[in-house]
């Protein structure tokens, strides 16, 4: 320790020795003699203890570890007031330890220094203790013991001591106390609003921040800030505003202030004594910012009640706020935009605003502080709803530029609040053009990317609001934003799936942006939505209504599943089940690819195109033409028939020669100019007839190049399936004059299992070859798209298909829903027969499978094992 700690011990009154001293040199020594029974050597131990303690941080570390802590916490509640003064001394100074308040809270020493504050008690134990209790109540496990122990009570009431340590000590731990909510309501059940106004008259600086910190915390109750004026507490603050000598006490003083605004009691009383037009005016005159941040933060809690915003109003408080925003000082900036944001919900104060605050909060927009940037915004998002005459203000300040770019600031609240005010700008025609100029949709790609649900909902407005134009739908799209959009439509915020749904509502009015949507899984994640009746909203029912409209292909490869009101139409299509983030393709992108082994596309095209024409009509009976017609071709095909075409009518123009070059070529020789005329003419008249001839052909391949052409250039139209339109017209003439719906479902099933290979025994399914059936079609076709009416021999999905297809067009309401193993089957909906002995009983529908393959016309009711058989096996 560097010093002896020395101690006399008194002999015996008679006998033996005389007075012996002890002395150590080391901790360990003066710790072992806290486990002495003599009260002397315990207080002078104690005291070296003290003294090595507050030498360092690193001396209570060796104490702590040497054990001094557990033996020390006995001592406190030592019957010698010295030895028990002295070791709560050493507790006192040791306790800003970390570590060692760790210990103390284990020992649960709050109790028995608690019960060191009655009035009778040693003032150095007082500061003591309470020096000890304000450094632990950093801690919230502590705040709640003290609490639980009635330690308020005491400590309000050192308030009064006469010693400024105990003072200080008390209404810092307090302070610390306060910070929970259930401490406040205790402290003012204790009244202790009286002793720390009376703390603000002390001569020290410190006792008077620290009882400015705790009024400042404990008003933030209203029922604190009502005994706060009743105890002229008001006055008090402003006196110390007033007070140039306490202007290290003003930022404090106006963070109470500040509390007691919010109450519209207070600040009517504030206002009718002058003390609010005071308290304006030295705002204005003051040239601290942090005073200025103070007052302008005080009138910001006060503008959140509406009948303080008239009170403010009527003061002006809107000039005040403006020539803040002039100084340069980025905090008072925020501080004032954050007052202006609040103001801004009285309409007077938002007009106010808008003549003279736009401007300067625009140029806030291009601030190299991102945090003045989100102020200024925010500010102006609020400055500009439903007020058109601040809308405009921002854009005659050329404010649509830094509020596009500010779409990249780096804080949440920025980007939201830029796409706000972008949307309150885009109420206004000219100014939504303007904005979409600047690439808005581009810009709005990064915020939706975004994790902040707030920035994510005001991003999914805005593209919703801009969505409207085709150019900005196709912007988002190049930009990549559908994925981003269709994204938050697995949102857990309500708000942000809500403008997600909006969003693609309005987007899905685009063609190729609805494509695009229904690829990255818009429709599957709308159909989940709706069928939860937490989550679905009325535009996630409109989003969905939108994106299946005309797209029943997609819905049936993406979902596997399409009700009787879905009704097919030429142009459907199964490509079988897609897998997740994989491009659904147009049917003409299909039948552009080349020949693979992968599974067929069945499409579905009753049409024909030779209705008009009579002779087309016949060429389409015959067979080689038909397969010219049902394959597909390729625009690279047709580019290279087209050139060889070409090439064929460059040799026909080569071989063209005159009369008299092919004369002297075939003579081989000069011919002599004596021949006879007859012959001569002879000659030139057969050569005459071989030049027709070939020119002919040349017209002949020109009009063959031009048809080729013609066709590049003409609308893809899918092929017609003329079987098909025969099986429609066959089933409307034999199964719609039938007289119930249950019979018209079984001719049906019987009709399609007939025209797709007839029944099929379970225990032979597997020797039903058509998949060689199929690949035999598409090789003769040369392309993965096969046209229904081509297969003869179909399974369960073929079959399904087929039976669905036909009774949507006679009018049979029924399902079709895709199993797994190209599994495949119809549900119908039928009514049973009433119950015998209950005449015109009417029983709701029942589900039935339709049998299609084993016993074609057999009615399997839904949810029975037969139906899991059919579905399965």
């Amino acid at each position: 320790m560097g010093k002896k700690v020395k101690k006399e011990v008194e002999p015996p009154p008679k006998d033996v020795f005389d007075p012996l001293l002890i002395e150590s040199k080391t901790a360990a020594t003066v710790v072992l003699m806290l486990g002495s029974s003599e009260e002397e050597v315990l207080a002078k131990a104690c005291d070296a203890l003290y003294k090595f303690a507050s030498k360092g941080d690193e001396n209570k570390v060796t104490l702590l570890g040497l054990g001094a802590v557990e033996r020390l916490y006995k001592l406190i509640s030592h019957e010698d007031p010295i030895v028990r003064r002295n070791a709560i001394m050493v507790f006192g100074i040791m306790a800003s330890n970390h570590d060692v308040k760790k210990l103390l809270r284990e020992l649960n020493v709050t109790n028995s220094l608690i019960s060191q504050l009655v009035p009778e008690e040693d003032v150095i134990i007082h500061e003591f203790a309470t020096l000890c209790l304000a450094h632990m109540a950093v801690d919230y496990t502590t705040k709640v013991q003290i609490f639980e122990q009635g330690g308020l009570e005491p400590l309000v009431r050192l308030l009064g001591s006469p010693d400024p340590d105990v003072k200080k000590n008390s209404v810092e731990c307090i302070y610390l106390l306060v910070q929970d909510f259930q401490s406040r309501a205790a402290v003012r059940a204790l009244n202790v609003i009286p002793p720390l106004l009376e703390l603000l008259k002390s001569e020290y600086p410190v006792i008077q921040l620290l009882a400015l910190q705790t009024l400042e915390v404990i008003s933030k109750d209203r029922e604190t800030r009502i005994i706060l004026g009743e105890n002229k507490g008001l006055d008090c603050l402003l006196n110390i505003l007033e007070t140039n000598e306490f202007s290290d006490l003003h930022v404090e003083a106006l963070a109470v202030l500040g509390n007691c605004l919010e109450d519209v009691h207070t600040l009517q009383l504030i206002q009718q004594t002058g003390g609010l037009k005071k308290l304006l005016s030295f705002v204005g005159v003051s040239t601290v910012p942090d005073i200025q941040r103070n007052a302008a933060r005080a009138i910001t809690k006060a503008a959140y009640d509406s009948e303080n915003r008239k009170i403010l109003n009527e003061e002006e408080v809107e000039k005040c706020l403006i020539k803040l925003l002039e100084i340069d000082n980025d905090g008072l900036k925020v501080a004032a935009s954050q007052a202006i944001s609040a103001m801004c919900e009285n309409l007077a104060s938002k007009r106010a605003f808008g003549l003279q605050g736009v401007p300067q909060l625009v140029q806030l927009l291009s601030s190299d502080n991102e945090e003045v940037k989100e102020a200024a915004v925010t500010a102006l998002a609020n400055l500009t709803a439903a007020s058109p005459s601040n809308v405009s203000a921002v854009a005659e300040a050329e404010g649509i530029e830094p509020l596009v770019n500010t779409l990249h600031a780096e804080r949440d609240g920025a980007i939201a609040s830029a796409a706000t005010v972008l949307t309150n700008l885009a109420t206004q025609e000219p100014f939504r053009v303007n904005i979409q100029s600047r690439g808005i949709m581009s810009a709005l790609a990064e915020p939706l990317r975004s994790t902040n649900s707030q920035v994510q909902s005001k991003a999914a407005f805005a593209v919703a609001v801009f969505g409207c134009d085709a150019d900005a739908r196709t912007e988002l799209r190049n930009a990549g934003g559908l994925g981003l959009l269709v994204e938050l439509l697995h949102s857990k915020t309500e708000e942000v799936r809500r403008n997600a749904c909006w969003a693609v509502m309005v987007c899905a009015n685009d063609e190729l942006t609805a494509v695009e949507l229904c690829r990255l899984g818009a429709l599957d994640i709308l159909e989940e939505i709706n069928l939860s009746t937490r989550r679905k909203n009325s535009f996630s029912e409109a989003a969905l209504e939108k994106l299946l409209d005309n797209n029943l292909s997609k819905k049936y490869s993406q979902m596997g599943y399409l009700s009787s009101s879905n009704i097919i139409t030429d142009g459907f299509y199964d490509c079988g089940q897609i897998k997740p983030g994989m491009k659904f393709l147009s049917l003409e992108e299909l039948t552009m690819q080349e020949l693979t082994d992968c599974r067929a596309i069945i499409f579905i095209n009753s049409k024909t195109f030779f209705s008009v024409n009579t002779s087309l009509e016949e060429k389409a009976q015959d067979s080689s033409y038909e397969q010219t017609i049902l394959s597909p071709i390729s625009r690279k095909g047709s580019r290279e028939k087209a050139r060889e075409n070409w090439n064929v009518l460059f040799d026909l123009n080569s071989s063209m020669v005159s009369p008299m070059e092919e004369k002297h070529e075939s003579s081989g020789q000069r011919s002599s100019l004596s021949k006879s005329s007859t012959r001569e003419k002879g000659l030139r008249k057969g050569k005459g007839k071989k030049e027709e001839e070939k020119m002919n052909e040349v017209t002949q391949i020109v009009h063959k190049v031009q048809d080729e052409i013609n066709l590049e250039n003409s609308r893809w139209l899918p092929p017609p399936d003329s079987v098909l339109l025969d099986y429609i017209n066959d089933a409307s003439r034999t199964i719609l004059p039938l007289t119930t719906t249950r019979e018209q479902v079984v001719a049906l099933a019987q009709f399609v299992a007939d025209k797709m290979g007839g029944p099929i025994e379970r225990d032979k399914l597997h020797d039903f070859s058509w998949e060689l059936h199929i690949s035999e079609i598409a090789l003769e076709l040369k392309c993965n798209v096969v046209p229904i009416g081509k297969v003869k021999k179909g399974t369960f999905y073929h079959r399904a298909l087929l039976f669905k297809v036909i009774a949507d067009r006679i009018g049979i309401g029924c399902s079709l829903v895709r199993g797994e193993y190209n599994r495949a089957w119809n549900e119908v909906k039928l009514a049973d027969d009433s119950p015998q002995g209950i005449p015109g009983l009417l029983l709701p529908p029942q589900e039935y499978i339709v049998d299609l393959m084993f016993d074609p016309g057999f009615l399997i009711k839904q949810g029975s094992a037969e139906a899991d058989q059919y579905k399965h096996i």
